[in-house]
């Protein structure tokens, strides 16, 4: 119960911050109950004056609130289907950019690692040349001459995402309470799947796997690479990999005066992702320009290993035959792999879905990347799903968000890029490898690979199997029985809570009486 007076104290400290700065204009409040569309106005009497746009309020906001909530805010511009459209366009252009923390604490991180003098690892380092809300990165030249990057985490960075996490865990689990449709968006899911990133990014030995693994997916790919680790160096605290020269994908004019086509680079994005998706299963789930750069042999290379996405075979080939129904415009085939992957329940009517899916993907069909907004697709779409029950798949949500990214990436390099086109020759080359008939006959030699594993486990299984009904049995002759330390442990609890409640009330109650929550 104490637990949860904190979380509402920090509640209500990031209401106050989102009210102050004007972020809660962005609400709509025609959609929400009766004492939230009160509390929305109340909120908005403490509003600053000349907050600015839409976008600069919410940025402003979580910047304020600290890198936890920069980092919830880029992870919820992944969920659209959460926020709404207009909010997750707001928060795409949320920047991870945070003050730089003392040459003196990255120095620190870097001997707690190894254990030795920071001369004594590197010849040269530079100052920080980004920050953002986990580390900070540094340039520096080893003692045998190759230059390379070096990623610092933030100090105190693991307690104060844990802190901020539970916050946030606390939130979503009441609101799952109390709606059924923060349950069907499964609240509580992305702050879970929040926490999992997160956790992967404040290892930074887990990054250079990452790493490691998308460099290996991507070795035979003539257009694409990825930074290599230095293992030796790497510690959880700090990710050592070679510094790329090259042109910021950002920078266009950099990019022409380098010589580099364009629309040829945006050709190059498309397929690229495509490919770590449908083709891997593993792919760059935050391909923004900063993580993107050009080298001098026009090779994509992609830095920041931090977040990554993951498809199993099923949503592989869940995705390839999405897009190919969309490219032929077989809308009863992309319904059907909809019904067969079981993310639509089986009450449903195909042939009503295939109509549904009709009305997203006609408005689009032979446009141009310049003619179709993507936000208005997605809008449409996660309407249609939650239409028919679909509930979220936080793996294919993030994908889907990231190809709205990487389309963009692509149309700022080419306005008139088609996007369908572009595509067409990944996902047929993937449909016919994987599920043609040499497909067909792979997928059975995993199956009869899998069966005999089943079979020879079958002896132990049985003798598993009798040894539970046993038990079962017992128990349900003489009923389950309790050792001493669990009646101890639950006594314990049951009276801590009652204390706990009890103080927590009145402390509630006194503040309510001193007008903090009001």
């Amino acid at each position: 119960m104490i637990s949860s007076f904190f979380h509402l104290l920090r509640g209500a400290r990031v209401g106050f911050v989102l009210a102050r700065e004007g972020a809660l204009a962005l609400v709509d409040p025609s959609v929400l109950p009766p004492l939230a569309r009160g509390l929305i106005r109340v909120g908005r009497l403490i509003e600053r004056r000349g907050a600015g746009s839409s976008a600069t309020r919410l940025a402003a906001a979580l910047t304020r609130l600290g890198p936890s909530y920069v980092k919830f805010g880029q992870f919820l511009a992944t969920r659209p289907d959460v926020v709404g459209m207009k909010i997750a366009e707001d928060l795409s252009a949320l920047q991870d950019r945070m003050p730089a923390f003392s040459m003196v604490e990255a120095r620190a991180a870097v001997e707690a690692a190894h254990d030795e003098k920071l001369e004594e690892i590197f010849v040269e380092f530079s100052e920080p040349v980004a920050a953002a809300s986990i580390a900070q990165v540094h340039r520096a030249r080893l003692k045998d001459g190759r230059e390379v990057a070096v990623k610092i985490l933030r100090p105190g960075i693991h307690d104060r995402f844990n802190r901020d996490l539970a916050a946030m865990r606390f939130g979503a689990e009441q609101a799952e309470a109390r709606s059924a449709e923060a349950r069907r968006l499964r609240f509580t899911g992305v702050v879970e799947t929040l926490a999992r990133s997160v956790a992967m990014e404040m290892d930074l030995r887990l990054e250079a796997a990452a790493l490691s693994e998308f460099a290996e997916n991507t070795k035979d790919d003539a257009d694409f690479r990825v930074p290599e680790p230095d293992w030796q160096l790497t510690a959880r605290e700090m990710l050592v990999d070679e510094w790329i020269e090259a042109v910021r994908l950002s920078d266009v004019e950099g990019l022409r005066a380098a010589g580099h086509d364009l629309p040829e680079l945006a050709r190059k994005i498309i397929q690229s992702f495509l490919k770590h998706a449908i083709r891997d299963g593993f792919f760059h789930a935050d391909m923004h320009p900063g993580n993107l750069f050009v080298d001098a042999e026009g090779r994509l290379v992609a830095v920041d290993g931090g977040i990554m996405g993951r498809l199993g075979l099923k949503e592989r080939r869940f995705l390839a035959e999405i897009l190919l129904g969309f490219i032929t415009r077989d809308y009863r085939r992309v319904a059907e792999v909809h019904f067969e992957a079981g993310y639509v329940p089986a009450h449903h009517d195909v042939e009503d879905f295939a109509q549904a899916i009709r009305a997203v993907g006609e408005p689009i069909h032979d446009k141009r990347a310049d003619q179709i907004s993507m936000a208005k697709v997605l809008t449409l779409l996660f309407e249609i799903t939650g239409m028919f029950d679909m509930a979220t798949r936080t793996e294919l949500v993030m994908l889907q968000k990231t190809m709205v990214v990487v389309e963009g990436v692509a149309r700022s390099l080419d306005p008139h890029l088609d996007m369908w086109g572009t595509a067409d020759p990944v996902v047929r080359d993937w449909i016919t490898s994987n599920l043609g008939p040499i497909g067909r006959l792979q997928e059975v030699g995993r199956g009869a690979h899998s069966l005999l594993g089943s079979l020879a486990a079958l002896p132990d299984t049985v003798v598993r199997a009798e040894r539970v009904l046993g038990q079962l049995e017992d128990a349900s002759r003489n009923g389950f029985v309790l050792d001493e330390r669990s009646i101890e442990a639950i006594g314990r609890a049951e009276a801590q809570r009652n204390r706990w409640g009890t103080a927590a009330l009145w402390v509630i109650a006194a503040l309510v009486a001193y007008g903090v929550f009001g």
